[in-house]
């Protein structure tokens, strides 16, 4: 075996690795595979089949009326009768415990929903694995963090019709790709000074999924360098299901080439090419 041909082979197998740990969130009993309903609250108490209580949301937050017999744990603690969630922050979502389900109380685009999440859904009982690219180094490309000075507050649009995200954007990656400089607009990632990026190629809507796909980048070094590593791309919720708000990529997030690499449509989508 060559050098190269065992370092091609590692490289292999730590993406498999990262893979397998991916999906592992992904088919979690309460992760996102799991939502049976996406509800929009309003003023009105309204009951649902996959949840406890009539909930209701005004401009005090969220509020659950729970009948005889039914009570959620929250926070640790059980509750019955009337329990006030009080104003949850946009993005923020809380976790309430119902048997062995979950119910999801949350802020999207200025709105309050609900989302039940229970094991057995058949979306995630059914879930085998999401296809992707085989791994290439090739993907593995440096670029460069430009800093917007001060961050920028950037609109996008979201999987559900007429819903809007607002982001506060950091700055822009700076990378090139078959003989081309590309930039791409970054927000904060989910670790301290890590990156995140919302983008779509010449795949999408061939082989990977159309409305976005998603990148985490580690935070830049001392010089500005990142390292995007676009077999790491993935899809976001949306890609799986209806009942999802995902962010649309920033105007401009758009790459005119092909990017042969990641995550592809879902077989729940009629993916796997």
């Amino acid at each position: 075996m060559t050098v190269r041909t065992a370092a091609r082979e590692a490289f292999a197998r730590d993406w498999e690795q990262w893979h397998a740990e991916h999906e592992k969130v992904l088919t979690d009993p309460h992760g996102f595979l799991a939502v049976t309903s996406l509800r929009w609250l309003d003023a009105k108490p309204t009951r649902f089949p996959d949840a406890p209580g009539a909930w209701s949301s005004t401009a005090d937050g969220v509020t659950v009326e729970l009948g005889e017999g039914e009570e959620l744990t929250v926070r640790g603690a059980v509750v019955r009768g009337r329990y006030h969630f009080g104003i949850v922050p946009e993005r923020a979502s809380v976790l309430a415990g119902a048997g062995d389900a979950v119910i999801e109380v949350a802020k999207r685009g200025g709105h309050d929903i609900l989302r039940p999440r229970h094991p057995g859904n058949r979306l995630r009982v059914d879930h085998i694995h999401t296809p992707a690219y085989p791994p290439d180094p090739r993907w593995v490309l440096a670029g460069r963090y430009l800093p917007f000075d001060p961050p920028r507050a950037v609109t996008v649009g979201a999987a559900v019709e007429g819903l809007q995200h607002v982001y506060d954007a950091p700055g822009q990656v700076e990378f090139e790709l078959d003989g081309l400089t590309h930039r791409l607009t970054v927000f904060n990632g989910a670790r301290p000074g890590s990156l995140q990026v919302l983008f779509t190629d010449a795949t999408s809507g061939v082989t990977t999924y159309p409305a976005n796909r998603s990148l985490s980048v580690d935070a830049p070094d001392e010089r500005g360098t990142v390292v995007l590593d676009f077999n790491r791309a993935t899809n976001l919720p949306c890609a799986y299901t209806d009942l999802a708000t995902c962010p649309l990529p920033p105007a401009g997030n758009r790459l005119p080439v092909a990017v042969e690499a990641g995550e592809k449509i879902p077989f729940e989508r009629g993916g796997g090419r």
